[in-house]
């Protein structure tokens, strides 16, 4: 052993959500469920989903038009060592809302803000630091509705980067699991996989000395609540051993 370094250079964080607690209304001030981070724009709820096994946590956001939940951890450096995420959810209605899972620089600890978000056919890329994940919004129309990888920067796709997301082809179901994975290698390149399948990978995916928190956050779009149910969240990064 190198002497001065200890034995824990890996940060995992597991949650599965087997104790999720009944919380009738959260704050917008920044709490916590297990192991994980949450955090709401106004107030939403947690509640057990008991009629399924495994320990599934049911996230309700309020009621307001574009209302959010997320959860969160880290925040991870790459450069210590790359960092990934992954997350099995699914939603109750996927017309009422959008989805993002992965890694944003940006989070916000009482407002937060979709990373991603599409409209219509154009994506927009919130927050001014990198966002590498995967995002549906049900404000897409038509056949432009699916899963879309991405990866921005400072309020832009990268250059390296579809504009628009890379689509899946494997569009959102209702009341259906999805699996989520995103790497991020301390050489920057980064990867998105959904549901086991590579959905883009791409170099130079961000400033691997920029630390990311790893997210899964729920948006609604319109003036009623949108459920996610979350059966598990798992992040792991490299400890800065800087002295």
């Amino acid at each position: 052993m190198t002497v001065g370094v200890g034995s824990f250079g890996r940060l995992r964080v597991f949650e599965d959500f087997l104790g999720a607690p009944e919380v009738a209304a959260m704050t917008t001030v920044a709490a916590s469920v297990g192991n994980v981070g949450y955090v709401t724009v106004n107030e939403g709820s947690f509640a057990p989903t008991v009629d399924e096994p495994g320990g599934i946590l049911a996230i309700t956001t309020d009621t307001a038009d574009n209302d959010n939940c997320a959860v969160y951890a880290g925040p991870f450096k790459p450069a210590d060592g790359g960092c990934a995420m992954e997350a099995r959810f699914k939603m109750a209605d996927i017309t009422t809302g959008a989805v993002y899972c992965g890694f944003s620089e940006t989070l916000d600890a009482t407002t937060p803000v979709m990373p991603a978000e599409f409209a219509t056919a154009t994506m927009t890329y919130n927050g001014t630091g990198s966002i590498i994940g995967i995002q549906f919004d049900s404000d897409g129309t038509g056949t432009t509705d699916d899963w879309r990888a991405v990866f921005g920067d400072a309020a832009a796709a990268k250059s390296n980067a579809d504009a628009n997301g890379t689509r899946a082809y494997e569009a959102a179901v209702n009341d259906e699991w999805d699996v989520v994975r995103v790497e991020i290698g301390a050489d920057a390149t980064a990867r998105v996989l959904l549901n086991g399948r590579v959905i883009k990978e791409i170099a130079d995916a961000c400033t691997v000395a920029d630390v990311q928190h790893a997210c899964l956050i729920i948006e609604n779009r319109s003036a009623a609540a949108s459920v996610l149910e979350v059966d598990y969240f798992y992040a792991e990064g490299g400890r800065d051993w800087t002295v």
